[in-house]
């Protein structure tokens, strides 16, 4: 994307928003995506990348800036012409970035193509060593095995794919008998265009992936400073094992001798993210203690390097992001009451005595921390303002750094973001946000729509979605209610494990729940109630359909469960399948998933018009399950719709089916619940 490009696709948003005066779909996805790249290790200057959308191209660009944090200019890094994946510091005065599949490097006007790997890279980065060495590590696909499929004379025009074992698929793509491993090589600074031919593959001959597919990053690894050992995530099970298991653990790999060591040994569940003390002594990790529980609480991990030995220092908290302050304290981000927050963690490393305090506070989410001399940076977002990198002081004080979105958010009305505590079936106290629409009156009646979130153990916390987004829905003049609902994190361990096995009872009520509390409001409509939701959201959604008794006048699932038992012969991750649904259909007794909380069990209740939404690549919750709603609901004589996408797996991440999708949703709402 030329330069020319974005000034006047700025140009453009600022015309936009004097003509609308709320926020609008349109609109969202004219918005820069901000994300904290780095900062530098003097603490005087940040990357922050801005990825900006063409609608008619119908993709993104990203952009690199690096801003001084005492102010002044932003400065263009690179992303003019081509997209940048990532980018980062490795001194003070040099940066590398990632573009076309290459890793380049920057420091004052000169810019100098560092690797040269064809076919490019997935993902990499460059560390300093203390010798002044430049480390560059890259993410290379290599083959699993030399097995090829079977080949058949005069059958040259077949196409096939041919599995014996377990994962077969994942999330949006087939196993094809390639894996991603780490590699390595080390050359001095000045270097230009190194092969691949040059660098080290730390997993050689080993059938796994590093990172974790499809999600992991370069969080997952990290190279001491003097050379010798480098740490990373992998989960190293094939086939059936791998499918039921999240024991992924710690490697260390020791670069003198060849040698590898699994220093997680006996840790069964999610061990993820090393991440180095300052002096290279300790490295702190994550930790799920439950093999199969993929949102099981991560705790905060300690292993001694000299030692060997391994201390677990918190586990209160459901942990995001860690990074050292120093060598004797830790940062992390943490759920806290559907917020997410900054605290700090400091450590006696010869008695591995902790505490804990909060940093931040407020209606906030923050994420991707930095932290060097002194200085913490973070990204930062609540319901109505989308990602920015804000400075924090040693008071829990923000202060906003980067401005990409600033005249939009202070040109818009916004809706009105409020909190309240919602007795259960149970009799606890759960909390509900209620956003009203901008320039509310309670005077008047509007129509409550329901949300329901996935996970299911996700928090509905102050989260700007660019999908589900609460300003855009209550923007067109609904009043949202977003309940934390039973198996969310951040209230507590009880409250995040009380929905596995129980999907359609408790998490059921506390929904109801909710929205009775709401519509007992003067200005909230009863007669027009709608419920929306995506993955577990969507299964709800299916679920509520036959237990609402005649709340809702519309339901819009995304990508949700219908059938039970369907489901679990078609999913791939069964680790997950097994622990939330309490095992397969064939066990006895029976899960109660199975007999009770199967949505198409209660389908000759179905009173409420549908819309279905489904991506054609989601394997994690398979079209099929869409498609028998669908075709169940048509069958009941209900007004229902069918939105499918061909090219889109759990998520609707292309700019124009994203436009069509919020077209259709909202057309959906509107003509029963407004018309």
């Amino acid at each position: 994307m030329k330069l020319k490009k974005v000034i006047f696709l700025s140009i453009l948003i600022t015309f936009s928003v004097r003509a609308q005066i709320t926020m609008t779909p349109d609109l969202l996805w004219r918005l820069g995506r901000v994300s904290l790249e780095d900062l530098s290790p003097d603490g005087r200057s940040l990357l922050y990348g801005v990825t900006f959308y063409d609608i008619q191209d119908n993709r993104g660009t990203k952009l690199v800036y690096q801003l001084p944090i005492s102010g002044g200019q932003a400065v263009l890094i690179a992303g003019e012409e081509v997209s940048v994946s990532s980018a980062g510091f490795i001194d003070n005065n040099t940066v590398y970035y990632i573009s076309g599949g290459q890793i380049f490097v920057k420091s004052g006007n000169q810019t100098t193509q560092l690797t040269d790997i064809e076919g490019g890279i997935s993902m990499g980065k460059v560390q300093k060593l203390s010798n002044g060495t430049y480390r560059i590590f890259v993410v290379l696909e290599v083959s699993a095995s030399d097995y090829k499929l079977p080949t058949y004379k005069n059958l040259d025009k077949a196409r096939f794919r041919l599995y014996d074992d377990l994962m077969y698929r994942h999330w949006n793509y087939w196993e094809d008998n390639q894996v991603q491993h780490i590699f390595y090589a080390d050359v001095p600074p000045g270097t230009s265009k190194v092969k691949k031919a040059v660098f080290k593959d730390i997993m050689e001959n080993e059938p796994y992936d590093a990172p974790l597919k499809p999600f992991g990053g370069t969080e997952q690894f990290t190279g001491t400073f003097d050379g010798r050992y480098i740490f990373y995530t992998s989960k190293k099970l094939r086939g059936k094992a791998y499918a039921l298991s999240t024991n992924s653990d710690i490697y260390r790999y020791d670069t003198e001798s060849g040698t590898t060591t699994n220093i997680t040994a006996g840790q069964m569940g999610y061990d993820l993210n090393p991440t180095l003390s300052p002096d290279g002594r300790l490295l702190a990790y994550l930790s799920m203690e439950r093999d199969g529980f993929e949102s099981d609480v991560p705790r905060l991990m300690i292993y001694n390097i000299s030692t060997g030995q391994t201390h677990m220092i918190l586990d209160d908290f459901y942990l995001h992001d860690v990074v050292w302050e120093s060598n004797n304290s830790l940062l992390v981000t943490y759920d806290d009451s559907a917020t997410v927050q900054i605290g700090r963690v400091r450590i006696d490393p010869r008695r591995i005595r902790t505490s804990f305090t909060p940093v931040t506070s407020g209606w906030f989410n923050y994420g991707s921390i930095k932290t060097a001399a002194g200085i913490l940076l973070a990204s930062r977002m609540d319901m109505n303002h989308a990602p920015e990198v804000f400075r924090i002081d040693r008071k829990g004080q923000a202060m906003q750094i980067t401005q990409v979105n600033s005249s939009i958010f202070q040109t818009i009305r916004k809706p009105i973001v409020t909190r309240r505590l919602v007795p259960t079936t149970d009799g606890r106290q759960m909390l509900v946000w209620v956003i009203l629409p901008p320039d509310f009156d309670e005077n008047k009646k509007y129509p409550v729509v329901l949300y329901c979130q996935g996970g299911p153990q996700s928090p509905v916390s102050q989260f700007y979605s660019f999908r589900w987004n609460f300003q855009v829905i209550a923007s067109q003049g609904y009043i949202v209610v977003a309940p934390n609902r039973r198996g969310v994190p951040g209230f507590g361990r009880e409250w995040n494990d009380a929905i596995s096995g129980d999907w359609g009872g408790q998490p059921m009520r506390d929904y109801l729940s909710a929205v009775d509390h709401v519509a007992a409001e003067s200005w909230a409509d009863e007669e027009k109630m709608g419920a929306v939701g995506a993955s577990y959201g969507g299964y709800s959604v299916y679920m509520l359909a036959g237990l609402h008794e005649g709340r809702f006048k519309a339901l819009i699932s995304h990508c949700g469960l219908f059938h039970m038992e369907s489901w679990y012969g078609t999913t791939e991750e069964l680790f997950f399948a097994n622990w939330d649904l309490g095992g397969s259909y064939w066990d006895k007794p029976i899960p109660m998933s199975y007999t009770k909380h199967s949505p198409h069990l209660y389908v000759d209740r179905w009173t409420a018009p549908l819309l279905v939404i489904h991506g054609e690549l989601d394997f994690r919750v398979p079209v099929e399950q869409g498609l028998q709603a669908f075709q169940a609901a048509r069958l009941r004589n209900l007004p229902s719709k069918l939105l499918l996408f061909p090219d889109e797996g759990h998520w609707v991440l292309k700019p124009q089916n994203a436009l069509i999708w919020h077209s259709e949703f909202f057309r959906f709402l509107d003509s029963f619940l407004k018309n």
